[in-house]
């Protein structure tokens, strides 16, 4: 008995030494962990009620500083894949960082990657579900290094020393993700710290909205641990583009605030142009050029300044590119000059983090995302900023042609950040949204705190906005004519053209008059258009088609006499008429006594014709 006792107590101690040593070892394995991870903070949701937005906590985070160290890698012709540490596959020893290859690798320099036709079936499997998840090609872009090479697509002009001044603010960059490609989301972060003077980096705040993809976990709290700068925020629940960006603005410590989308990647001079904008003007916000790389091969394709593009928008609220307009190319010396933009694309912009506190930042109200860019890009310009494209700065961006995410059903989204929207910032003229929509505008929140706002700050009409800053813009309520365009020699003959997008770029016809609008239904702007909402009749030497309407005249200007019925095309100088065979319009040269060549506008009103334009009746 005695000897079982002994044994009891023994086994007991046995026992709570292991129990003793599993705590001790759990907790050194708890605290290993956390270590590795200490640049990643578990965010609280934002609060998306419909009240005024509040400034923007100041949150620090701490992070693990450890030295980053990068190495060569030799890619060759064959494929080759990066895996999930950014190391070349078979390469693992060489470091955690995948240097930029040869300048003949995959993709580098911005090279398009063109798989080969006879790839294995593996190969085409991981294509196709590369494919599904991202909706871009995975697949290649793990074939490029994380860490390419880009052309400098800047012009001359953006280079001469001097440009931009000296003691620029420094920013925090903010990137917002779900559910991103590995490669791709590396190649992001590393374009911005390679390609940017790092005093002017402030730090790098990744937001995870709330991604389920296992290479988004602690792998990618290892892999950031080693880049000082990057801080990972990790939102506790599916927030969308707009809350998640709010929430990542919480922890923005530098005076500017810089937003890009997880797909993107910088080019060489991309931040000093747009942070000297801010530095000469606090209520400046600017947009770098986006360039285009290509969804397929990753290719990146650049344009120089003259073909530069601002923002504008249609009646639908939906965000649209256009030329630079006359009148801002004619205030510029040179092209690489910063522009004057209507509204900006949303996805990357810079701006001063005290002047998009005041502004309101996002409308908490707005879901998920759509319309956010319209709202901010009105109320810099109703509320005393100014919206610019910096053409010296250029930022990829991999355009997608659907969204790989999946939302709940049931909600029109878009349409309640749109109503929102043109309920607070578009006064009168928010009929012409409405119209668009059957007049119902559902249930959009509570929009008194956005009107307080609006109020508090002391923001001009949208009617001011659209006279001042777009004026390129055609309001169906200020049309010359509206209406019918109905021939004179054939009196029961009326210019005709489908409204679907797919007839788009097809010869514009004819057919009997029937006065029910539709097909017939033509508005002449005050700037000699003649639209059907946003194309435009566009005639270059061949066939009158329906194209996006562009605002620079050129092959869409028509001039309307009314007292010869003369439809004058501006370039060509040729005139409208219908064919002797009464099947088609042709162009020709102009001749007053042809009534094959004469038309009658329906409510036709010359006082509303732009100055320009009113000399020709």
């Amino acid at each position: 008995m005695k000897y079982y006792s002994m044994f009891f107590r023994r086994r007991t101690l046995i026992l709570k030494a292991v129990l003793i040593l599993t705590a001790i070892w759990f907790m050194v394995a708890l605290l290993t962990t956390n270590g590795g991870s200490r640049n990643a903070i578990v965010a609280p949701a934002i609060e998306y009620d419909d009240a005024e937005a509040k400034p923007l906590k100041m949150a620090k985070p701490t992070s693990t500083k450890r030295k980053s160290e990068t190495y060569g890698n030799n890619l060759s012709d064959a494929p080759t894949r990066v895996d999930w540490m950014g190391r070349l596959a078979g390469n693992e020893g060489l470091g955690v960082i995948a240097a930029p290859g040869s300048d003949n690798a995959p993709g580098e320099l911005g090279k398009p990657v063109v798989l080969p036709k006879n790839i294995s079936e593996d190969a085409k499997q991981a294509v196709s579900e590369g494919w599904k998840k991202n909706a871009f090609n995975q697949y290649v872009s793990d074939l490029i290094s994380i860490r390419r090479k880009l052309p400098d697509p800047r012009d001359e002009w953006c280079k001469v020393p001097g440009r931009y001044l000296q003691d620029l603010p420094q920013t925090s960059v903010v990137i917002c993700f779900h559910n991103e490609a590995w490669s791709v989301l590396l190649r992001t972060v590393h374009s911005v710290l390679d390609r940017s003077p790092a005093h002017l980096i402030k730090e790098i705040i990744l937001v995870d909205d709330f991604s389920d993809m296992p290479h988004l976990m602690q792998q990618l709290d290892d892999y950031m641990s080693s880049l000082p700068k990057v801080r990972i925020v990790r939102a506790t629940r599916r927030e969308g583009l707009i809350r998640a960006r709010l929430l990542g603005a919480r922890y923005v410590t530098a005076p500017v605030l810089t937003y890009l989308d997880s797909h993107c990647e910088c080019t060489e001079g991309w931040l000093e142009p747009l942070l000297d904008r801010i530095a000469r003007s606090k209520s400046t916000v600017v947009c770098p050029v986006i360039d285009v790389i290509d969804d397929n091969t990753l290719e990146y394709h650049y344009r120089d300044s003259s073909s530069v593009n601002v923002g504008g928008f249609d009646w639908n609220l939906q965000f649209n590119w256009h030329p630079v307009p006359a009148k801002e190319r004619a205030r510029h010396q040179h092209t690489a000059e910063p522009v004057w933009s209507p509204t900006m694309a949303g996805g990357l912009f810079a701006i001063d983090k005290e002047f998009f506190e005041r502004l309101g930042t996002y409308d908490s109200g707005f879901d998920i995302w759509g319309g956010e860019n319209l709202e901010l890009s009105f109320k810099t310009w109703m509320c005393g900023g100014t919206l610019e494209i910096v053409p010296c700065s250029h930022v990829g961006h991999i355009f997608r042609k659907r969204s790989p995410y999946k939302w709940r059903t049931g909600v029109n989204v878009l349409k309640r950040n749109s109503v929102r929207l043109a309920e607070v910032w578009l006064d009168d003229y928010a009929k012409y949204y409405y119209q668009r929509v059957g007049n119902d505008k559902g249930d959009f929140g509570d929009i008194t705190g956005r009107k307080a706002l609006r109020e508090k700050l002391g923001c001009k009409s949208f009617e001011w906005y659209l006279k001042n800053i777009y004026p390129e813009l055609f309001i169906p309520g200020e049309s010359v004519a509206h209406g019918e365009i109905r021939n004179v020699a054939f009196k029961k003959i009326c210019l005709d053209s489908p409204t679907r997008k797919s007839d788009h770029h097809k010869p514009v016809g004819l057919y009997p008059c029937h006065r029910q609008g539709g097909n017939q239904y033509w508005m002449y702007s005050k700037n000699g258009e003649i639209r059907r909402d946003e194309t435009c009749l566009d005639y270059s030497g061949h066939d009158v088609v329906l194209y996006p309407c562009h605002g620079a005249k050129g092959n869409q200007l028509w001039l309307y006499d009314v007292h010869t019925k003369l439809l004058k095309h501006g370039s060509s100088e040729k005139c409208m008429a219908i064919s002797r065979s009464k099947d088609k319009i042709v162009m020709e040269t102009c001749n007053e006594s042809e009534a094959r060549q004469m038309w009658n506008m329906e409510n036709y009103n010359p006082d509303r014709l732009a100055p320009e334009l009113t000399g020709v009746e």
